[in-house]
Formats: structure tokens, sequence, C-alpha cells
């Protein structure tokens, strides 16, 4: 019989996640979150998630976490993948009633609460790199987030490494245990990140998706490494355009200083150059 990835990676530096006892401390207090499914293998926890909500008008408050994602996607439908047990995927849908174009904000306030939760789990101090990484203090990726919408549900999907090595990685990543140097354990920075990402987006909601209201703006420039940067942004059409990366707008673009003008950009790959 062919080894499958649970028994292939079952050692003591990747236990396999207790998806009861997360479900029930996380789901107690009767707040944001309704479910917590912790499924061996998948292809993309956010696919599955979105036909969920497509089919069945799942509730909010949904989450599905992989050990192994077998066809993991990020941005622009970029390949990701990690070893099983290695990393956190996990995708949550939230139904938000505020303004579409606020929506954008999405990922930003995701990003926030991954950076906070990290922190205070780990004691690994990280940035935002604009829209939708989290890296580490030396540059290198510790997360990305895809946030898709459908209907009137966003489905939004975050992969974090957290015991993935060196050897596993591409020259530009890094994990939560390479940066410690010991090991991480997955269960308390899944429970810190979704409880943070429930206190930001309750206050979100209740100020109508309002960033500046809500303190998300604040917080996220705090956290921001993009913001006051030199950028090269590489945009869908595959164009490039170079400036200062000023400010996130009240619709969570990226507001750019190039030699031509300002522009707001809703989408594109950044790559840092220099502090201003």
């Amino acid at each position: 019989m062919p080894e499958s990835h649970s028994s292939r990676w079952s050692d003591l530096g990747r236990p396999t996640l207790d998806g009861a006892a997360l479900e029930t401390a996380l789901t107690r207090d009767g707040g944001l979150w309704r479910s917590l499914e912790v499924l061996d293998e998948v292809g993309s926890t956010n696919a599955e998630l979105v036909a969920r909500a497509r089919d069945d008008e799942l509730p909010e408050g949904a989450v599905l976490v992989a050990e192994y994602q077998a066809s993991g996607r990020g941005r622009l439908d970029r390949v990701w993948t990690s070893p099983p047990r290695a990393g956190l995927t996990v995708s949550f849908l939230l139904r938000p009633d505020v303004p579409a174009a606020r929506r954008g904000w999405l990922p930003l306030l995701t990003g926030v609460a991954l950076a906070e939760a990290v922190g205070e789990v780990t004691g690994v101090r990280a940035s935002l790199k604009w829209p939708n990484d989290l890296l580490a203090g030396d540059g290198r990726k510790l997360a990305g987030i895809l946030a898709e919408s459908t209907g009137t549900a966003v489905v939004v999907g975050v992969g974090l490494n957290v015991s993935t090595s060196a050897a596993e990685l591409p020259d530009t990543g890094t994990s939560l245990g390479v940066v410690t140097g010991g090991p991480v354990d997955r269960g308390p920075v899944l429970l810190g990140f979704l409880r943070a990402v429930e206190r930001r987006y309750r206050r979100w909601v209740d100020a109508l998706g309002d960033p500046v209201a809500s303190g998300l703006a604040q917080d996220y420039l705090a956290w921001s490494s993009t913001v006051g940067t030199t950028v090269a942004v590489t945009l869908p059409d595959d164009s490039t355009l170079e400036g200062v990366a000023e400010a996130v707008d009240w619709d969570g673009r990226l507001v750019v200083t190039t030699p031509a003008g300002r522009v707001e950009l809703a989408s594109g790959d950044v790559r840092h150059l220099r502090r201003v």
C-alpha cells in the first residue's frame, strides 16, 4: 500500500493538529467562528471552501485547515506547496456587510492579525508587504494571503511556514522554526491568529468597513514594510512601474508616487528596493 502523506511525516517535529480540540476551543464562546475542520489532504483549502459556500450557502465563520495541500494557489494562480504538517494552511469564510469597495481591506486585516498572533505566540517580529505577504526581519517570506469572492462571501486563505526547513524552502522564504531555531506548536498559532482576525473583523464591520474609524489603517501602517519604501511593482499585464509607496488608500489600494504622477494600485507584485 502506498505510504500516505500523514504517515510519511508522522514524527515528533510535525505532529498532527487535533481538530476536535481546536474546534472546541475556538467555538465555545459563540463568537464569529462556527466550525473548524481539519482535513488530512485537499487540493486547495480556498477552492474547497469557495465551492462549499457556493453550493451550500455556508454560514459565515466556517474554518477549513489542511495538513497537506496538494494544489495550493497564491496570487496570479501561482503554485504554493508545503510539506505535510510543516505549515498552517487555513481558509475561512466571511460575509462582510460593508461597501464592496472596502473588501480590499480584508487581506490587509488578515495580515495584521497574523503578524500580531505570530509575535504574541512565538516572539517573531514580522512585517507586512502589500498586499499579501508576511515577512521575517530579514525580508524573507513567512506567509502569503489570498482572498477570493463568491457572491456575498469572501474566502480568505493563509499559508504560513512553521516547521519548514531551510532545505525545503526557496531562497526567498523562511519559517517560524528557522527564525526561532526551535520547534513551534501550530495549534496555539492557529487559535491566536483566528481570535485576532475575529477581534479586528468585528471592529471593521461595525465601522462599515471604514479603515480609519476601526483603527485598521493606523495599525496596518505600523506593521507595513512597504509604505515609505521605493518599490518596483509588476502589474497584472506584466508591465512594471517604479516609485515611492506613499500610502494605502481607503479601499486598500497602494498609492505609489512615480515620475509620471500618483498611481493607485488594486493589485500587483511588489519588490522592495530601498527605504526612503
